[in-house]
């Protein structure tokens, strides 16, 4: 048996920006069908700059990574918690680490499961909460959990959006205002449950990190700094403006009283539907021309609106970008 060629936790030379990754991720060490190798290709050929392999109950695959990261691609260790009442995602752990699955919600034992996470520098994720099928539907509470995988790519068929992911995500956007009016909220990504060809990075989560690492990506979804895309083919920036204060995905505007100026810049998806909701609801929409790429601006203020979000959805109905919130002080 070969000896197990962890990857490296960070990309050298890669400073701040946007990076692009997909954290749900499977292979032949679990119930997917791709090598660790095929699946690296995968990322490369889908614009990834991340993945995270995420095999049911398993650090198989942990030591299978390390030839396949490279220069430019981080891989994050991580395991998918498949347990009997709902699965989430362990990521940032250390190589070879386990986390035990083997309970339900009536056991629980979730909560010390969720702190072994923490305590190794990870993140929890709620992973596809209304799956449709035995054990996937999540029936643990969020507390605890830093993240909620609203949009998940697997059950989808030819579309990378269905109704329960449309479920996900209202179940999450009920709780985002609470969570903001508390001052803590929990935040959103996406990925793409892949086990076949062709599926990853449909869809992934796009971040502001400091650099291309483990620890850096990992903050920056705890944070929220992030947006989901239906692919790499779709683009989106998002600021809020109060005259000189300015703020992006994920950070705090402190405005005053001033108006508030909400800004999107969208490429790739035509005739699409930009909209701006609010505890309100949907707030404010606008449609995109033909050729996929647009602005669309609105004002607001912090006496009408605590945060913004954006979805920008395409002829139909179905999603090609979410945003997780800009919080207005």
């Amino acid at each position: 048996m070969p000896e197990p060629e962890f990857p490296p936790t960070r990309v050298a030379g890669r400073g701040p920006g946007w990076y692009r990754g997909d954290c749900h991720v499977h292979s032949v060490y679990s119930d997917g069908s791709l090598t660790p190798d095929r699946l690296a290709a995968g990322a490369r050929a889908a614009g990834l700059d991340f993945l995270a392999t995420t095999e049911h109950n398993t650090a198989g695959a942990h030591g299978a990574w390390g030839h396949c990261a490279g220069d430019e691609l981080l891989v994050i260790l991580g395991e998918e918690v498949t347990t009997r009442t709902g699965h989430w995602l362990a990521l940032g752990l250390c190589p070879g680490q386990v986390v035990d699955w083997r309970y339900g919600l009536r056991d629980e034992r979730v909560g010390r499961h969720l702190d072994e996470v923490h305590r190794a520098g990870g993140l929890c994720v709620a992973a596809h909460p209304h799956a449709p099928y035995a054990s996937g539907t999540f029936m643990y509470p969020y507390q605890g959990f830093d993240v909620v995988e609203v949009w998940n790519g697997l059950w989808c068929s030819d579309l990378p959006w269905n109704a329960d992911n449309e479920a996900a995500l209202a179940e999450w956007g009920r709780g985002l205002a609470a969570g903001v009016h508390r001052g803590r909220w929990r935040p959103a990504m996406g990925n793409s449950d892949t086990h076949l060809e062709d599926q990853i990075g449909i869809p992934h989560t796009v971040v502001f990190a400091e650099e291309l690492s483990a620890e850096a990506v990992l903050a920056a979804i705890r944070a929220g700094r992030s947006w989901i895309a239906e692919s790499a083919a779709v683009e989106l920036s998002f600021t809020a403006s109060a005259g000189g204060p300015r703020a992006g995905i994920g950070e705090r505007l402190v405005a005053g009283d001033a108006p508030v100026d909400v800004r999107v810049d969208v490429r790739g998806v035509p005739s699409g539907m930009v909209g701006f909701h609010t505890e309100r609801g949907r707030a404010h929409h606008a449609s995109l021309p033909g050729s996929g790429s647009g602005t669309v601006t609105w004002r607001t203020g912090p006496a009408e609106s605590s945060f913004v979000r954006v979805e920008v959805r395409h002829p139909g109905g179905h999603m090609a970008a979410l945003s997780n919130p800009i919080v207005l002080g």
